[in-house]
């Protein structure tokens, strides 16, 4: 495996930018860019530098690159296998309440006896992404591992956009299918956030939206506890995320982010599901328990097998874990970049909502505020 990256520090792609990727022969390129780039992505330019490619991404809340973190730009990352032993499916969603049935149609069009590893890519606004993954899964089985994130539309929530095999879309769900024994892919998903304050009861909910808790609406409790960050919703609310508890009332590992707030029925609009008669308790960070946390993903997906050139590490971070780092965002990047090593490229995006096992487990979620990466290489022979 070979890989060649380009960062473009601008929104608008000219041939001089594209210009290091003449030449290569990748199959696959990964794009990752501000939403207003990924609007005006020069697809013909792209399409022109590299021939043989696919082409895959999404817009961010931010970029991620081997230079850090970045807003505003452009990021390439090109990809040759040794054994191109992948392929690449696009189905568009019909709303909210498609979001499972999406899943059940992408994973049919990726479902073989060889199929290994599923990356998936979806817009971040309209969509219940914990529907996604049970539609996913259920129709893989639990025999593949299922990967990825949630587009970002720079925290606005309201219209991220995803580049597949139809080119950039606002409604398309991209997803990439790894077949084969050559493939190494490893994963790790870590939050470090902290539970604070009263454990509440989920007293009526309906999928990934929050009418009750303790039999009071969900918007008054949040707002009592945001205080002045409460005129700032829905955007503030990704600096207070709710963890969801088992029934012992300890932490599962489940955190939800809120995308939107209806303040005529004080709902809160999840990212993803949480179980009537479930337990939640809010939640708050450190800049140091954040980045500790993105050291241990990149430590849980590090894999001891020996790769074939070179190894790419996908990280997808939330935008909620961006805002409270502020300027020492980057802080978390140059974290996973020590625990991977020179070999590794790193790539990815700031995004609304991150997919993965739990560490140890092939059992998918869609997580919120966490740190999550993909670890790709092939098998040395």
């Amino acid at each position: 495996m070979q890989i060649r990256q380009c960062v473009v520090k601008a929104q608008v792609l000219t041939p001089a930018d594209v210009s290091p990727l003449q030449g290569f022969d990748a199959q696959l390129v990964l794009v990752f860019a501000s939403l207003e780039a990924m609007q005006g992505l020069n697809l013909d330019l792209l399409r022109q530098t590299l021939p043989g490619a696919q082409w895959v991404g999404c817009s961010t809340a931010g970029e991620i690159s081997g230079e850090g973190v970045s807003d505003g730009t452009i990021i390439l990352t090109a990809l040759h296998f040794d054994r191109p032993a992948f392929r690449v499916a696009s189905d568009p969603i019909d709303g909210m309440a498609d979001s499972a049935g999406v899943g059940d149609r992408l994973a049919l069009k990726l479902a073989s006896p060889d199929l290994q590893h599923v990356l998936v890519l979806g817009q971040g606004a309209d969509i219940n992404g914990s529907g996604l993954v049970e539609g996913l899964t259920r129709t893989l089985g639990p025999n593949v591992v299922v990967t990825g994130g949630l587009a970002g539309d720079g925290g606005r929530f309201t219209g991220a956009q995803v580049l597949g095999p139809q080119g950039v879309s606002g409604q398309d769900i991209v997803a990439i299918g790894f077949d084969g024994p050559t493939w190494r892919i490893t994963h790790g998903s870590f939050g470090g956030w902290q539970r604070f304050g009263p454990i509440r009861t989920v007293t009526r909910c309906e999928g990934n939206v929050l009418y009750e808790l303790d039999g009071e609406r969900a918007l008054d409790i949040y707002k009592r506890y945001l205080g002045d960050y409460a005129s700032q919703l829905p955007a503030s609310g990704l600096l207070f995320p709710w963890s969801v508890l088992g029934d012992d009332k300890d932490a599962i590992g489940i955190t939800r982010t809120i995308l939107g707030v209806n303040d005529a029925d004080g709902s809160l609009v999840l990212a993803g599901d949480v179980p009537q008669g479930g337990h939640m308790q809010l939640m708050h960070a450190s800049v140091d328990a954040l980045v500790d946390a993105a050291e241990s993903a990149a430590s849980a997906a590090k894999s001891s097998a020996i790769p074939s050139g070179d190894t790419l590490a996908l990280l997808i971070s939330c935008i909620g874990r961006k805002l409270v780092m502020g300027a020492r965002v980057d802080e978390e990047v140059e974290a996973v970049g020590q625990v991977m090593g020179s070999g590794t490229t790193l790539t990815g995006f700031y995004s609304n909502g991150e997919i993965s096992p739990h560490h140890g487990s092939f059992d998918c979620k869609l997580h919120n505020q966490t740190m999550t990466i993909t670890l790709v290489s092939e098998v040395a022979t």
